[in-house]
């Protein structure tokens, strides 16, 4: 069957071409295994909740009608201003229309975030359909200070406030020269865009639409993970093709549901979040039915990810078996009004055999972040640029897990508090930290499994670099600076214990202190608190980025034969003399050179078992030669232009 849905039509039709329904929640109730819902152009005000889902052979699809722009909304235009004084208007708005869930009223919290004086609510007021910023007081509003902190500060100054009644809610809000009576305003009073209410709605499709305005809770591992839209605790969702933007907290949740942990931490004051985060794994494979079989496996492909204050794709043991392709995720975490252990372009735990690959992630807290159980993951042909804290951090993970052909172009690139990383042929603008982590004991799984096969502390080391290359940002003058997170904080934000990082400059030597593969061990020191060796070799070094102090075939240059530029969101690489990079004699990587990660003592390869032969570079050209970094050149010089 193939619904249609039109802003003309009417829920008492049959839902053909001819006679289409009005709403997409009346095909959603409808809708079964084989069924098409196609929906045209114009503004659909709803929350699609679908009652059914598919199978693996007969998806339900939701598809916006070729050639037409369709969005959904989780917000509703209130033209009902009125002026108070100078620039700050008044409307009054009657609590029926939130349906039960009131945003206004709902406080932003949970498990990792971070408490401060200030409260905030999922709510939101949008001019012109960008968000503004909720102030404390009445003050805020006729008076409003730049937010420090944001990336956007003239945009901080749009200020709302609210105050809920029994029946009303009156919001208060600064447009400064807009005049709000002309239906540019919006408020948001739908938790959910495109979401199922209930669990195991699995093999649905969601293609072509701009999905935006959700009133969306923060959203740990540790509770359960709306966002914007999700499969909530199914399997193989595809969502390809859209737009999603303006969550209150994440856009993207291929998250837990409720029944396995819900702020327990917060809400109990019992137990920390570590061993609650222990509890929720174990309770998912106990009575949730976490397997390759039951959750996961989705696809998110080719959406434009932007504007959400926690994360563009967010995801805990729901994110295993994912593929998660040709994304542009950026303004994350932008306006910075609070603050969490949950926020960036892409934040997953346990991501099982998971492809991240060929996506674009810039202006963000974080890029991309793997916290906990990053085993089997494959992170390849990425862009990461302007990211504040750095591009990829991996957090008590003990691998293997696989980074190749990627591009890390903030100041920061990596944050290495894991075991078991793999990173060859990749480009590295910035700087890489490293630490151990005594203190938290995290699992670890059977090769291309659910079921946990042991839990360790983080010893550090066991990485791998091979074949990429490091070039110190002629804009880094600080050589030693500390690899800080959070308002200079030198302890990571959101991690229990005693972690730190230590003062590095471009390169590999923060790898010093780790032994190299035959290094005898230190008998004064006990084997479960040493680090691991660390496999490093036949990387290049430019501008002054320093290598392992143990490495072999290791190339220096002094000076630089690259230049990396970003403008106008495209990335411009030159190379003066590709020379330089064919001077590095790098082997061809394959499962056999990288062998077997020390904790999971599981080979590098793909998620069926099958080798790795990183053969084809970022463009996917075939490697001949082998040139260190992303790009396989022939002498000469080139001009490389990504974006």
């Amino acid at each position: 069957m193939n619904y249609h849905i039109s802003k003309s039509g009417s829920d008492t039709f049959p839902g053909t071409l001819e006679q289409p329904f009005l709403t997409i929640q009346k095909a959603a109730d409808l809708a079964l295994p084989g069924d098409t819902i196609t929906v045209h152009e114009g503004v659909y005000r709803e929350w699609v909740n679908p009652k059914n889902g598919g199978t693996e052979h007969a998806r339900i699809t939701y598809v916006a009608a070729p050639g037409e722009k369709v969005a959904i909304s989780g917000a509703e235009v209130v033209t009902d201003w009125e002026l108070v004084a100078g620039t700050t208007w008044k409307t009054t708005v009657p609590n029926r229309i939130f349906n039960g869930h009131n945003p206004y009223q709902e406080v932003i919290a949970g498990d990792w975030f971070f408490k401060n004086e200030d409260t905030f609510h999922t709510g939101e007021v949008y001019l012109d359909g960008k968000s503004m910023y909720e102030a404390q007081s009445m003050e805020g509003v006729t008076n409003p200070q730049v937010t420090e902190n944001s990336c956007d500060q003239e945009g901080s100054l749009y200020t709302w406030f609210s105050e809920v009644g029994e029946e009303t809610t009156t919001i208060w809000a600064n447009f400064h020269a807009a005049d709000p009576r002309i239906g540019n305003v919006e408020i948001n009073v739908r938790q959910f865009v495109f979401w199922p209410e209930l669990t195991g709605r699995g093999y649905i499709t969601v293609r072509g639409f701009h999905l935006k305005q959700a009133a969306t809770q923060w959203a740990p591992p540790t509770a359960f993970q709306g966002g914007l839209i999700g499969p909530h605790w199914s399997k193989g969702w595809i969502i390809e093709d859209n737009i999603i933007s303006d969550s209150k907290n994440t856009a993207i949740s291929l998250g837990k549901e409720i029944s396995t942990g819900h702020n327990e931490w917060t809400r109990t004051g019992v137990k920390g979040g570590t061993q609650r985060e222990r509890e929720v794994i174990f309770r998912s494979l106990h009575h949730a039915g976490w397997s390759k079989d039951k959750v996961g496996g989705h696809i998110v492909r080719n959406n434009v990810i932007r504007d959400c204050e926690q994360a563009g794709i967010v995801g805990h043991l729901g994110s295993a078996f994912c593929t998660i392709e040709n994304n542009h995720i950026y303004r994350m975490h932008y306006k910075r009004q609070w603050h969490g252990a949950e926020v960036g372009g892409i934040k997953f735990h346990a991501a099982i055999d998971t492809l991240i690959k060929g996506n674009t992630i810039h202006d963000a807290y974080r890029g991309l972040w793997l916290d906990w159980q990053a085993q089997g993951t494959h992170i390849s042909s990425n862009v990461f640029y302007d990211n504040t804290a750095e591009d990829f951090m991996a957090e008590v993970c003990h691998g293997p897990y696989l980074l190749e052909h990627n591009l890390f172009l903030s100041k920061w690139n990596i944050k290495d508090m894991s075991t078991g990383g793999a990173f060859v042929h990749n480009l590295f603008l910035g700087k890489i930290a490293a630490c151990v982590e005594p203190e938290r004991y995290t699992p670890y799984h059977f090769p291309h499994e659910t079921a946990v096969y042991g839990v360790a502390n983080i010893l550090g080391g066991d990485n791998r670099y091979y074949n990429n290359i490091f070039l110190r940002n002629p804009e880094d003058g600080d050589e030693t600076g500390l690899a800080s997170f959070w308002s200079g904080a030198v302890l990571m934000d959101g991690v229990p214990g005693n972690a730190t990082f230590m003062k590095t400059p471009a390169g590999l030597s923060q790898y010093d202190s780790y032994p190299a593969p035959g290094d005898s061990k230190d008998e004064s020191v006990p084997v479960f608190t040493q680090k691991l060796p660390v496999y490093i070799a036949n990387n290049l070094y430019l501008n002054g980025a320093s290598p392992y102090i143990k490495e072999e075939g290791a190339v220096v240059f002094e000076d630089s034969t690259m230049d990396v530029k970003i403008q106008d969101g495209k990335v411009q690489i030159q190379i003066k003399d590709a020379n330089l990079l064919n001077g590095v004699y790098c082997k061809p990587i394959t499962s056999d050179a990288l062998n077997v990660s020390y904790q999971a003592e599981m080979r590098y390869e793909g998620p069926d078992g099958s080798d790795l032969a990183l053969d084809e570079d970022f463009f996917g050209n075939r490697r001949a030669n082998y040139t260190a970094g992303p790009f396989e050149l022939q002498e000469g010089s080139h001009e490389i232009t990504i974006g």
